[in-house]
């Protein structure tokens, strides 16, 4: 029998109405089956493909005109304290965004315990044929740069990897191929459950991205991930995602409303990585605390180490 895998889910939804020396990585394609009365797979992406890229080309262009979605780490206009750097890691690394009951996935934040990969990152990527040869490079560059800032943070090894060698798969994919997922996410995630598949296959247009982190039985340590990444999203769209869910499957499992500058904000105020980000997560893989550690074990140590970081800052 297969091992299975207990699953931690993070998204990135919509606002509102609307909201890892490196070696080129191997790459796999994923083709959607063809519908049943096709002889051959449809050439290009399908209306509803066109219609959802359309609709979140509306969605950045809104969010840009607003002021959201910046590209800068913060600054004056948002200053943030050490005591709000150790309440923002409390409620981003130590609580739940949901929980699971009766097979379904539910939005319900509950406390949790610290997670985070004791073991090197294998982190591969898995195209859809949807997407083209050049934006595929763009995408690779995109995430081994990402990659090796996390490496950077966390003193987490990540490397490139072939996906079938991987420990965290990267999916790029269009709806179309989002939806005919399940056989390769069985292939390349043993032991994954139909919840897990379901939540992938089904994701609603209100959610921008996903990403799925995995333990083994009832430990808190990640044995494997997934992210979900639409290939329909314009650029900065298209990066936020990839900072935002890599990061989260690091164990930043949950969002806060008042994690500000951040990612881990529904708000989508910041679309890249933040100074208070990059704290974030060299706390969460500061070898002071360990996996399993309840809110009330960590927080004197997460006092402890932003201190450290922050200095006087209180």
């Amino acid at each position: 029998m297969r091992p299975r895998l207990r699953a931690f889910l993070t998204i990135a939804p919509l606002l509102g109405a609307l909201s890892a020396c490196q070696i080129a990585p191997q790459q796999t394609s994923l083709r959607p089956a063809p519908r049943p009365e096709a002889t051959a797979p449809a050439p290009g992406p399908s209306e509803e493909s066109r219609a959802i890229a359309r609709h979140f080309a509306r969605v950045e262009a809104d969010l840009v005109a607003r002021g959201l979605l910046r590209t800068d780490s913060g600054g004056p206009d948002v200053p943030f304290s050490r005591r709000t750097l150790v309440e923002n890691f409390v409620r981003i690394a130590l609580y739940d965004e949901y929980v699971s009951r009766a097979g379904q996935l539910l939005a319900r934040e509950t406390e949790s315990r610290l997670r985070r990969w004791e073991q090197p990152i294998r982190l591969g990527i898995v195209f859809g044929e949807s997407v083209s040869p050049e934006q595929r490079e763009e995408d690779r560059a995109e995430i081994s740069a990402y990659s090796r800032r996390l490496a950077g943070l966390t003193g987490l090894p990540i490397r490139m990897s072939p996906p079938e060698q991987a420990n965290f798969h990267v999916f790029i994919v269009d709806e179309d191929e989002r939806r005919a997922i399940g056989p390769r996410l069985r292939t390349l995630v043993p032991g994954i459950d139909g919840t897990a598949i379901r939540t992938i296959e089904t994701i609603p247009r209100s959610t921008f991205c996903l990403v799925l982190a995995f333990s083994r039985g009832d430990t808190s340590t990640y044995s494997r991930a997934v992210a979900v990444i639409r290939a329909e999203h314009p650029p900065r769209l298209r990066q936020s995602c990839i900072h935002e869910e890599l990061a989260q499957g690091m164990g930043l499992a949950n969002d806060s409303p008042a994690a500000r500058p951040s990612i881990f904000n529904d708000d989508e105020e910041f679309a890249l990585l933040t100074r208070h980000d990059e704290l974030l997560l060299t706390i969460l893989y500061d070898r002071r605390l360990r996996p399993g550690m309840t809110p009330r074990q960590a927080r004197p140590l997460v006092e402890s180490i932003a201190a450290g970081l922050v200095g006087g800052e209180s």
